[in-house]
């Protein structure tokens, strides 16, 4: 059996090049030997909390220092790290450890509360990062090196939610995310090792973790994190560090391109990449008058580890596109109303986009009649509608689920409209995604009150329900927009209408 480990990819790093600049976080530098150095005795540390090979470990960090070495010490003690979306509740922070079969949550101090309430409901152990960690790590015997794993052994639980609602744990192994990472580096990019990349994406979601974490140190490159965006005060670190390389959503570029002219000196940047949502061109077009720069819009999901295409400077890039397949990968157009099989369609004609290949997970923890539904004839399915012309240029254009995304992140609209019909005062709710320059999309709900409620129950106002919503949801998922209607359009199968809803509130 092939053996493997994500862990590999600092580890090589660390014998290859022990003294380059690895990690750049604040004053914080340190080198490729100094930061695996740190991972190994974290890796003891969780031994010694007995952590076994196969164990499940969720990680709840935003962008500092603590998150690569706590991942790559998980990776080296063999664990299956479980990153936390750091936008949710403290309920959902609890499906995710209960789901996933977390044994330990390793937890930020920045999000403790939500965590510590989390790991008391379920029982399961946390350690903070920082102190209680690092005394951890200093009375443990470091380990040698990473514990070795199969190839297809799973690496990393991502939580992405399906159309119930109910967020499922994609499954992926260390070769899954080493291809990934690699095809990344070195075919899609010209990754080198002198390149320096701003991590601004945040690591615990796929994108930031293949693209800018794990692809920026197989290339033995530097990463320079940013643990909140801001346009502005990153155009002044990307100056100060030497940036040339660029990672973001739709809505990064959008900021960037405003803060643009506000500043003095620009970054030189020499590779920047786009995804997460799709990309107007007319901010790609904003983006690239201000910096100089190309910017190279890709395609992925969880379940693809999550690259699967984008424009490479190898096949020329076209705007409004995500360009070709990744190395290795098949990124092809299926016909969408055929459920059971795929049956590829000819250039041109419109369809589900349908993945196979090295990027493709293992399937969604515990649940294999999902798995089914995705993995078609040795095909992930996405649930994307899209195209690909003649010369293999591929178009994604429009979701066959209602997913809203809004600044690159997912929202399921039905997980909001069952938590907003929790509210006594309402009655019926659609939740629909409108088009917003800023966010790509926004969240709005189309409310119909409920009839005679109580004063202390009824929605008086926008405001109201935004509120209640705020308490509920995570941050990027309540509603900025709440419309009000008599009744919600149905269609023959008494299905609420939403393109109807989208139709009427939109530039409403």
């Amino acid at each position: 059996m092939a053996t493997l480990s994500v862990a590999a990819i600092l580890a090589e790093n660390a014998r290859r090049r022990p003294d380059k600049e690895a990690l750049v976080e604040g004053d914080l530098r340190l080198t490729f030997a100094e930061v695996w150095r740190r991972a190994r005795a974290r890796a003891g540390a969780l031994a010694g909390l007995d952590v076994r090979p196969g164990d499940r470990v969720a990680l709840m960090a935003p962008n500092t220092a603590d998150f690569p070495v706590a991942y790559y010490a998980a990776a080296a003690a063999g664990a299956v790290v479980v990153p936390v979306h750091l936008l949710l509740s403290a309920a959902e922070v609890e499906h995710v450890l209960r789901d996933s079969g977390a044994t330990l949550l390793l937890c930020h101090p920045a999000q403790a509360g939500t965590g510590a309430a989390a790991a008391r409901e379920t029982g399961v152990r946390m350690i903070t990062l920082g102190e209680e960690f690092d005394k951890l790590a200093a009375d443990a015997e470091p380990l040698p090196s990473y514990v070795t794993r199969n190839a297809d052994d799973p690496a990393v639980v991502f939580y992405t939610s399906g159309t119930t609602g109910v967020p499922k744990g994609a499954v992926l192994s260390h070769f899954n995310l080493v291809m990934n990472a690699t095809v990344n580096a070195f075919d899609a990019n010209d990754i080198r090792p002198d390149d320096v990349a701003l991590g601004a994406l945040p690591l615990f979601h796929a994108f930031g973790q293949t693209v800018s974490l794990n692809s920026t140190w197989r290339a033995g490159a530097t990463l320079v994190l940013l643990p909140r965006f801001d346009a502005a005060r990153a155009v002044e670190l990307m100056v100060k560090e030497g940036v040339n390389t660029f990672h973001g959503v739709p809505t990064m570029f959008v900021a960037l391109a405003a803060a643009a002219a506000g500043a003095a000196v620009l970054p030189e940047l020499r590779v920047c990449i786009s995804g997460g949502a799709s990309l107007p061109v007319a901010v790609l077009e904003r983006f690239e008058e201000a910096f100089r720069a190309k910017i190279y819009e890709g395609y992925g999901l969880s379940e693809t580890s999550p690259a699967a295409a984008v424009n490479q400077p190898v096949f020329g890039a076209r705007p409004g596109t995500i360009g070709h397949p990744l190395w290795g990968v098949d990124v092809e157009i299926a016909r969408a109303e055929v459920e059971g099989a795929v049956e590829l369609l000819p250039p041109g004609e419109l369809g589900e986009v349908v993945v196979r290949g090295h990027n493709v997970f293992s399937g969604y923890l515990g649940r294999p009649e999902a798995t089914a539904e995705a993995l078609v004839d040795g095909w992930f399915r996405t649930g994307d509608l899209g195209t690909k012309d003649e010369d293999g240029f591929l178009r994604i254009v429009d979701r066959k689920k209602d997913v809203i995304i809004r600044g690159g992140y997912n929202v399921y609209p039905r997980e909001v409209e069952e938590v907003l019909l929790r509210h006594p005062g309402i009655a019926q709710v659609a939740v629909i995604g409108l088009p917003d320059e800023l966010h790509g999309e926004e969240v709005c709900a189309v409310v119909v009150r409920a009839p005679g409620t109580t004063a202390d129950a009824a929605v008086a106002d926008a405001g109201d329900v935004t509120e209640w919503s705020k308490r509920h949801l995570g941050r990027h998922k309540y509603p900025r927009r709440v419309e009000f209607a008599d009744e919600l359009p149905l269609g023959p199968s008494m299905k609420v209408l939403k393109r109807e809803l989208r139709v009427r509130y939109t530039d409403h």
